[in-house]
């Protein structure tokens, strides 16, 4: 099978020669232009041949003009519709284009955002954001809505200059918040985003982020693909995810083993998983991103292995 109908075979739930793999990692490339930041994934995806790439985003969601913090409800309300292509995601979109002609044909390119509530955290309202949910839930809400919408137009550019999904990566875990707050903030905002473009691409991933996820309350999410944690001990394992999820399960490799363990024990968690992950609906990647400095010896071999183990 060639890598594209490798992939086709596990999103229409046929079993492929051998799982689908692929692996990623932060290049904190969000000094880089779009060129450069195009020819370092592309030489990331050909040194280790994955099956398909799944294109970091270390581009930032933008701070409103003359802030440095959005603190307040009235700072909330400030927060602005944008242009994606008038912020620092234009470098993110040019990578794309390139990469999707580098490779058409040859193989899917997926592409990374954060949801609206991550995306206020990381920077925007950053240490802010507990309080704020706490003392102008109306506010937030409607700049959730903001930045939802901002990602929907994101999102439709990413595809139509050529990715073939989206990759969200949603806070849905006791490790990051209650579940109150994930259901009163955090899932709907998601959700709209999801819903916004669930037909407009084959790839589409909830990533669901942390430990102890709400597993029952991200089975709805509109994707045909679910990624989380599965290695760890306080998240549902492959099969006991496919039980529930109808679609596609993406894991299988312990994210945070690959560094501190020798090529054996990394090699045995590997074949674990692709045996947990099963002859169909599976793609086989790590959990969560693994650490940039890991050895490449490791990652080859994590990628031989999967070569060498049919379904």
């Amino acid at each position: 099978m060639t890598k594209i109908e490798r992939v086709d075979a596990v999103l229409a739930g046929k079993e492929p020669d051998r799982p689908p793999v692929s692996l990623w990692y932060h290049f904190g490339h969000q000094h880089l232009s779009g060129e450069k930041f195009a020819s370092l994934a592309l030489d990331f995806f050909n040194y280790y041949d994955f099956d398909f790439l799944k294109l970091m985003n270390d581009y930032f969601y933008p701070m409103p003009d003359g802030y440095e913090e959005v603190a307040t409800g009235r700072d909330l309300l400030k927060l602005p519709r944008f242009e994606p292509e008038r912020c620092e995601w234009k470098e993110q979109l040019k990578a794309i284009r390139i990469l999707s002609k580098a490779l058409k044909g040859q193989a899917y390119l997926i592409d990374t955002v954060f949801d609206p509530w991550q995306s206020l955290q990381r920077n925007v309202c950053g240490e802010h954001l507990p309080q704020l949910a706490k003392e102008y839930p109306k506010e937030l809400t409607k700049a959730l809505n903001i930045v939802a919408d901002n990602l929907i137009d994101y999102c439709r550019k990413s595809i139509q200059s050529g990715a073939h999904g989206i990759f969200m990566s949603v806070l849905a875990s006791k490790e990051h918040v209650d579940r109150k707050t994930y259901l009163s903030f955090i899932k709907p905002a998601a959700m709209k985003v999801f819903d916004s473009i669930k037909s407009l691409a084959p790839m589409n991933v909830a990533h669901i982020h942390g430990t102890q996820i709400y597993t029952k309350d991200v089975l709805d999410f509109p994707v045909p693909i679910l990624s989380w944690e599965d290695r760890l001990p306080k998240n549902p394992s492959l099969e006991e995810m496919k039980r529930l999820f109808p679609g596609v399960v993406m894991g299988g490799i312990d994210n945070t083993i690959v560094t501190r363990h020798t090529p054996a024990f990394i090699k045995r968690n590997v074949l674990e998983g692709i045996q947990m992950g099963g002859k169909s609906r599976f793609i086989l990647a790590n959990g969560c991103s693994i650490p940039s400095w890991m050895s490449s010896k490791v990652l080859k071999m994590i990628v031989e292995t999967a070569k060498k183990t049919p379904t």
